[in-house]
């Protein structure tokens, strides 16, 4: 999204996670993460989301093609032949605005107003249970773990996590009886904390209750109307990939309906669901699967798993990478697997050289024999950039391949080892009527800057 520098001072690579029990032995554990992981960057990473929502909000600014409405609220959305009408109401003054759309995609959460103008219901993957999460600001140094903690205690199940700079959270299951209104009360939050840390430790920011789920809507498309992101799935935070499965969600379907835009058919956003809805089903049930560990409450149950882990060993969480479900890739894997992203030969990432299209890249200076003028044909029309740096061997030489078409999301749409093969993949790729126009040119920052705060001015 070309906003690294702008978040990357706001994130801190993770420390790892641990699953303890209440003799303190260690069941399962996440390792620290990796200083640099296969895709350019740490396989796991803490931030404060206000944080990472405010260089969003700064980001989208720099594009004058993007306009963003605060404090305006969606009431209704009905479709017609060409699009959709949205009722939006200005919430400082009141009045009723209709706004038209070609496509209306709703990012609008669990009570999606979107999904149920789609009529979709809900797969229940099996997970529901209540919260409390609480968030404090450290007034002085206190020894506490580096690392995420699930501490499975039967009694009171709870999750400790090291944020970024002084901020702590601490994640702690209600039990039956729990009245969770009154949980949320400062007077009973601290009594829950003080094995850790007391009033005169930190500032306590935040209570709230939250009911974790783990669902999956039947239906994420309805002509013009298309959901993602808590609209589309929830999953339990055992994994911490709820916000990480709806940017995948919005880089799958942004470059698809780009395509759409420019004359590619409308059925091309039918991959959306059947690429997405799998992928997404593999951590949600993950998800599940960890939460039943730490959520165990029943005391001779919570034996049973103490013994089974004690007999196996500590085993590892790893990191997870499914494939795409069916959809727009060509032949079988590693196409419709996420690429790696090796450095290049004068050190940048692969992404900074490839821009947000389609691309082909190679090891081998030959790479323009691989280019048949009816195959060239179609992938410039998508506006494929064409890539070739000799440090780009080693991959290459793992998949086998001479080169590899990646998508504008960077799963593997194939690979080629001939001209032929090239030929033949090129009659895979979506057609469309128009070549994109160059990625706009950001305004500064300072002028994104001004365009937020006024955005914010009543």
């Amino acid at each position: 999204a070309g906003l690294a520098d702008a978040i990357t001072p706001l994130i801190r690579p993770s420390g790892g996670m641990q699953y303890v029990n209440v003799a303190d032995q260690l069941m399962l554990e996440r390792k620290p993460a990796a200083a640099c992981g296969i895709h350019g960057w740490a396989n796991n990473y803490l931030f404060h989301q206000p944080d990472l929502e405010h260089a969003l909000r700064q980001g989208v600014g720099r594009f004058p093609t993007v306009q963003a409405f605060l404090r305006h609220e969606v009431e209704a959305v009905a479709q017609h032949d060409s699009g959709a009408t949205l009722a939006v109401r200005n919430l400082d003054t009141n009045r009723l605005e209709r706004v038209q759309a070609q496509w209306v995609v709703g990012c609008d959460g669990a009570r999606s107003l979107v999904r149920e103008a789609i009529g979709s219901g809900h797969e229940d993957l099996g997970l529901h249970q209540s919260w409390l999460v609480v968030d404090v600001v450290l007034e002085r140094d206190v020894a506490l773990p580096a690392a995420t903690v699930q501490f499975c205690d039967p009694a009171r199940p709870m999750t400790f996590v090291n944020v970024t700079g002084k901020r702590r959270r601490w994640e702690i299951m209600l039990m039956p009886g729990d009245d969770g209104p009154a949980m949320t009360q400062p007077e009973n939050i601290w009594p829950l904390l003080s094995r850790w840390i007391t009033p005169a430790d930190a500032t306590l920011v935040r209570g709230a209750v939250y009911t974790f789920h783990a669902l999956l809507a039947e239906r994420w498309r309805d002509r013009r109307l298309l959901i993602a992101g808590d609209s589309a799935h929830q999953t339990p935070p055992f994994l911490g990939q709820g916000m990480c499965a709806g940017i995948r969600d919005a880089a799958n379907l942004a470059w698809k309906l780009d395509l759409v835009l420019r004359g590619a058919d409308c059925t091309l956003l039918d991959t959306y669901q059947s690429e997405r809805a799998p992928h997404v089903r593999t951590y949600i049930t993950t998800a599940v699967r960890l939460g039943n560990i730490i959520q165990t409450t029943n005391p001779a149950v919570a034996v049973e798993r103490d013994q089974q882990f004690a007999q196996g060993g500590t085993q590892e969480i790893v990191n997870l990478s499914p494939p795409l479900g069916a959809g727009l890739f060509c032949g079988g894997p590693p196409a419709g697997t996420l690429a790696r992203q090796p450095s290049l030969a004068d050190n940048r990432l692969l992404d900074e050289a490839l821009g947000p299209g389609f691309s082909v890249v190679s090891a081998d200076g030959a790479i323009a024999a691989f280019q048949p003028a009816t195959a060239r044909a179609r992938f410039d029309a998508l506006g494929t950039r064409w890539v070739c740096d000799a440090a780009l061997s080693v991959w290459l030489g793992e998949l086998g391949a001479t080169l590899v078409v990646l998508r504008p999301d960077r799963y593997v749409f194939s690979l080629a080892n001939s001209a032929q093969e090239l030929q033949q993949l090129a009659l895979c790729l979506p057609e469309c009527a128009t070549v994109p126009a160059h990625h706009p040119t950001p305004v500064s920052r300072n002028r994104a800057a001004d365009a937020h705060q006024k955005e914010q001015t009543p």
